[in-house]
Order: structure tokens, then C-alpha cells, then sequence
């Protein structure tokens, strides 16, 4: 019996769940945690914003091409062992940040932290889609995707309060931690079985074969309209939350301590999101519970900021359409689960890894896009754009069938 078909979760579900999920908080953190360090590493290394801009968007390139190549190795080699991969060098790039000594040295850690937060996310959702049973994929997958905000609260967290006492420098070193989850999974999880049932399949031919068939005429269309998908929901989120700190603090006078609120508030709204999210898709289908979350979050972007000065007569609403904005980020915790029922496993790592994280490595624009914005007219408008792409989600996620139920067994 594969794990998947198990009736009752055992210590080896749990134990896959804790630890991928650990892995996305820790991965998270490290992504984020430079937003939060973007004034000291400016005036400790005399780089410009648009130079800022240029680093956070290698570092989201290089989590695209990371996702691509981890993704295939996945397929090829394991989950267990490229999620240990992965997390290995996203903590790697962190520590080499702390030693960053110009403008070029920094971009270069951050592309090399980028290549592993690629690569991990795909892996753990693989990991959980694969052995959790049907009926509890969906809630599962948005649960590892809780991870998220709650690395994003611990980077503001020692961002906006430990770093101020301790310097840059050190935070990337204390960023390290998150590694010694590599002993856990070396020691403590099972392979996942679906894979090594289908392993020998594929064992012996060129690693770019699973490339060959995502883009072959099989799997083609759904593999394009899944990276569309994506494409709009990182968008949305990207364009949302790469200068929103700053936003907070320069345009609409929060303090520190009111700008790391707001930042806790929203993540307090993601997680949520992400750990109802799998209810509602279980309840109502997948397509319904993109569209209701896609929502929520273009209607709390488009009040915390083209509405800003209306609901700052009555400051309560402002909490609560941040809190509305992060809840709506819920729809990321459908991906996973998505992606995974849409390809069979000789090459769903390579396609749930290739379609996120290509979308996710497009977003290397958005900061210097809103940046061009803000120089024009003021940041509220390049976050603003968020709403849009939010909204595009909603509608996009009906090109899709509707997989609720769907067996992955099945796929093979």
C-alpha cells in the first residue's frame, strides 16, 4: 500500500509535513529578510535604490532557474535528497551575504541564495502531494504554503528589530540556522514511494527528457496555461510585496514599529488564508476557491492603496484591508496541489518546479518596474498593479478542468 493510500495519516505524513513545511519558512525568510535590510545595505555598501532593485530582481530570476534545474533533479534523483539539496544552499548564499563587501559580491550571494529557495518549494509540495491520500491533498499542500508567512513575520521580525541592534552583517549570519533541518530529513523521512515506484522509468535517459515532455504536445497546453497561472499570481503578490515596508514607512508615515505591525498584520492575514484555503478547495473545487481568494486580495491592495487617504479617516479599516490583502494570498496555497494533479510523476517535480519558479524568476522586473513608477508618481500606483493581476487570477483559473478528487496514482 502506497502512502497515499494509507486510511489514517501515519509518523511518516507528519514528518514529511514538518519538514517541508520548515523548509518553505526557512526559504521564505531568507528571500524576504533582504527587503527588511534594504536602508543599512544601502548606506553600508553606498548602493543606489536602483541598484537594489537590480539585486532583488537577480535574486528572483535565480529562484526561476533554480526551480527549473531542481526540479528536473527531483525527478531524477529523489525529493528526499534534492530538498535537502536545496536548503543546503539557500542557507549558504545567506551566510555568504554577511561577507558581501560591494555591490557585485552582494548580487552574486543573492543569486547563489536564489538558486536554492527555487528549488525547495516544488520539492516539498511534490513531496506532500505524493504521499499524502487524495482527500487531503489540497489542505496539506495550502498548509505547507502557511510557511510563508511565517517566515516573512520572523524576517520582519529580526529585519525591522534584531538588525538595528546587531548590524546587517550579523543577521545573515545568524541566517545560517535554517540548515540544520538537513539533519532531520537525512535521518527521519521516508523517500516518497510513488517515485521510487516510478523511478526506473526514466533512470536511464537524459535528464533533459522530462523538459522534452513538459513542452511535448501531451503535455503543452496545460503546461503553458499553469505557467500563465502563475505568472498572474506572482505578479500580484510580487508587485504587492517587494517595497511594501518601504511604502509603509516613507509614504504613509508609519514608524518602525508601526511598518513591522503592518508587515505582521498581513502575514497574520496570509497564513490565514493559506490553512483555510485547502478547506474551501476541497469543499467548493479548485477553480472557486482560486477565484474567492484572487479576489479578496485585489480588493484589500487596491484600499491600502489607490484608497488609501479614504480609509485613513477611519484608521481601523486600514488594518483590515491589510489583513484582507494577506488572507486573499491564500490562492498560493493551491498551487501545489494543482500542479501535481495536472502531470504524472515522471515529471511533475520538473513541471510543478518549472512553472512556479519560472514565474516567480519573471518577477525580476517588478521592482525596477515599480521603482520607474514611484519616480513618476509615487509607490501606491506601482503596488496598485497588484490588484490587477490578482483579479486575472480569478478569471484564468476557469481555463483550467477541475481537479478536485483527481487520484495521482491514476496520472501514471
Amino acid at each position: 500500500m502506497l502512502m497515499n493510500e494509507k486510511p489514517k495519516l501515519d509518523k511518516h505524513h507528519y514528518r514529511i509535513f514538518a519538514l517541508s513545511w520548515a523548509g518553505w519558512v526557512f526559504d521564505f525568510y531568507d528571500l524576504v529578510l533582504f527587503t527588511f535590510l534594504i536602508s543599512e545595505l544601502q548606506s553600508s555598501l553606498n548602493i543606489s535604490a536602483e541598484m537594489i532593485s537590480l539585486c532583488l530582481g537577480v535574486s528572483l530570476f535565480a529562484t526561476g532557474l533554480g526551480g527549473i534545474i531542481f526540479g528536473a533533479l527531483g525527478d531524477r534523483y529523489g525529493r528526499k535528497k534534492v530538498l535537502q539539496w536545496t536548503i543546503i544552499i539557500y542557507s549558504i548564499g545567506t551566510l555568504l551575504c554577511a561577507f558581501s563587501w560591494s555591490f557585485y559580491s552582494l548580487v552574486l550571494f543573492r543569486l547563489i541564495t536564489g538558486l536554492g529557495v527555487g528549488g525547495e518549494w516544488a520539492t516539498g509540495q511534490t513531496y506532500i502531494n505524493e504521499t499524502f491520500p487524495d482527500e487531503l491533498r489540497a489542505k496539506f499542500g495550502a498548509f505547507m504554503q502557511s510557511g510563508a508567512p511565517i517566515g516573512v513575520i520572523l524576517a520582519s521580525i529580526v529585519g525591522g528589530l534584531l538588525t538595528p541592534i546587531i548590524g546587517w552583517r550579523a543577521t545573515f549570519l545568524v541566517s545560517i540556522l535554517p540548515a540544520l533541518t538537513v539533519v532531520f530529513i537525512r535521518r527521519y523521512l521516508k523517500e516518497s514511494d510513488v517515485w521510487i515506484e516510478n523511478k526506473d522509468e526514466y533512470a536511464n535517459k537524459s535528464i533533459l527528457n522530462e523538459f522534452k515532455l513538459l513542452v511535448s504536445k501531451e503535455y503543452r497546453k496545460i503546461f503553458l496555461i499553469s505557467l500563465i497561472l502563475c505568472i498572474f499570481g506572482m505578479s500580484a503578490y510580487w508587485f504587492t510585496y517587494s517595497w511594501l515596508p518601504t511604502y509603509l514607512a516613507k509614504e504613509r508615515g508609519l514608524a518602525l514599529i508601526g511598518t513591522t505591525f503592518g508587515i505582521i498584520l498581513i502575514q497574520c492575514g496570509d497564513f490565514t488564508g493559506y490553512t483555510t484555503f485547502g478547506f474551501v478547495a476541497e469543499k467548493l473545487g479548485r477553480r472557486p476557491a482560486f477565484t474567492i481568494y484572487s479576489f479578496i486580495m485585489a480588493i484589500g491592495i487596491a484600499m491600502i492603496t489607490l484608497f488609501w487617504n479614504q480609509i485613513d479617516k477611519i484608521p481601523e479599516l486600514i488594518f483590515v484591508f491589510m489583513f484582507l490583502t494577506g488572507f486573499g494570498t491564500g490562492y498560493f496555497g493551491g498551487f501545489g496541489a494543482l500542479f501535481s494533479e495536472l502531470f504524472p510523476t515522471k515529471i511533475r517535480n520538473t513541471a510543478v518546479g518549472t512553472v512556479f519558479n519560472l514565474a516567480r524568476g519573471a518577477q525580476f522586473i517588478t521592482p525596477v518596474i515599480i521603482t520607474i513608477i514611484a519616480t513618476y508618481f509615487d509607490l501606491s500606483y506601482g503596488i496598485a498593479i497588484a490588484a490587477m493581476f490578482a483579479f486575472l487570477v480569478g478569471i484564468w483559473i476557469w481555463v483550467f478542468p477541475e481537479t478536485k478528487g483527481t487520484s495521482i496514482n491514476e496520472l501514471d
